[in-house]
């Protein structure tokens, strides 16, 4: 592959000999732990000014490096992510909790594969394929190479970035007791696997990687830090720890880890406080994801209305006057139509 030199945060940039233009694919350095990755075309300088790009993975990066928060409300199926589209989220989060509980109706333990995570993420990315998307990615589902393969598979699929983790391959959601986390040099083969990937795609890509810790529980917040400062070293473009318990802690990471920007993971009742977009804004950090708020709203709704159901033999009270047609429009009917149409078909004059 085509070299590209580690440098110092302070240092100038020195490409080697055979660095490639910045439109061709870079490859850092693995297994080097005394340099910074540093790829010119990603600085976030680049994606301070001009128009939001129509490119998921750029949007997102633009969106990262101007002010303001960005908000990912987690989605579990199309009926979710529709609903986020019409609320008007210009991010989504396709939670991996919520992605397993919605494709295989299975906790958060490991269950859900590759195929699943990257199936789902094909259908939601496609429904407006401007919004970036946000993805789960487990700990990669293997080792260097299947990491790579994951990278390459979710940027098909059209995901904007992903966040990889440093639990075993028998993970648990984020918020559960009982994690284990690898080795430091496991975790950071990990981000290094995920760069590679990235920087090897033909043309360039600008698909985001985060690096997630869950080893605050585990091993100390001052672990999380180091653990997440290596990763960014390593080439991670945002940092998460999960279950951060605190306000004070959420600040306090958040200095530690600049200039990176900081990911959020609100889930009520969960090990984070329940923080708001404000609140979470004004702490410093630049992402927050609300995982569970589609699923969980769903269990509610869908667990009402099947009582319902079953205690009055209808479901007129649970649709609240939606009929056919108005909940086809949630899912895009009218976009349909106007295609169907423009084309010159008439299948659907009438609806």
């Amino acid at each position: 592959m085509p070299g590209f030199e580690y440098h110092r945060e302070t240092e100038t940039v020195q490409p080697s000999a055979d660095t490639p233009p910045a439109s061709e694919p870079v490859s850092p350095v693995s297994g080097s732990h005394e340099g910074v990755y540093y790829n010119p075309r990603l600085d976030p300088k680049n994606f301070l000014e001009g128009p939001l790009s129509h490119n998921p993975a750029t949007r997102l990066r633009q969106m990262l490096a101007r002010p303001g928060i960005v908000v990912a409300p987690g989605i579990c199926d199309g009926i979710s992510a529709r609903c986020a589209l019409e609320a008007g989220f210009d991010c989504m989060y396709q939670s991996g909790a919520a992605t397993t509980a919605s494709r295989l109706g299975m906790p958060d333990v490991a269950i859900a594969t590759l195929n699943d995570f990257v199936q789902s993420a094909q259908m939601v990315c496609s429904l407006d394929p401007t919004v970036p998307v946000i993805a789960d990615a487990d700990t990669g589902f293997g080792g260097p190479a299947m990491v790579a393969r994951t990278v390459t598979q979710y940027v098909r699929a059209g995901v904007a970035g992903f966040h990889i983790e440093d639990q075993v391959q028998t993970k648990r959601c984020g918020h559960l007791m009982g994690k284990q986390v690898v080795s430091r040099e496991e975790f950071l083969q990990r981000i290094r696997a995920a760069v590679i990937a990235r920087d090897s795609i033909p043309g360039g890509s600008d698909f985001v990687i985060i690096g997630r810790t869950d080893s605050a529980q585990v091993l100390g917040m001052e672990e999380a830090v180091t653990r997440l400062k290596l990763a960014a070293d390593a080439g991670a473009d945002v940092c998460f720890i999960e279950g951060v318990k605190t306000a004070e802690l959420l600040k306090d990471t958040v200095a530690a880890l600049a200039p990176k920007p900081v990911l959020v993971n609100v889930i009520s009742g969960g090990l984070t406080p329940s923080f708001t977009c404000q609140e979470a804004e004004a702490l410093g950090a630049k992402i927050i994801i609300f995982s569970l708020v589609s699923c969980v709203a769903a269990v509610h709704g869908i667990r009402e209305a099947m009582r319902s159901l079953k205690k009055t033999g209808t479901d007129f009270s649970s649709a609240r006057g939606m009929d056919p047609k108005a909940f086809f429009e949630v899912m895009g009917l009218n976009d349909v139509i106007s295609l169907d149409a423009r084309a010159g078909g008439t299948a659907f004059e009438v609806v």
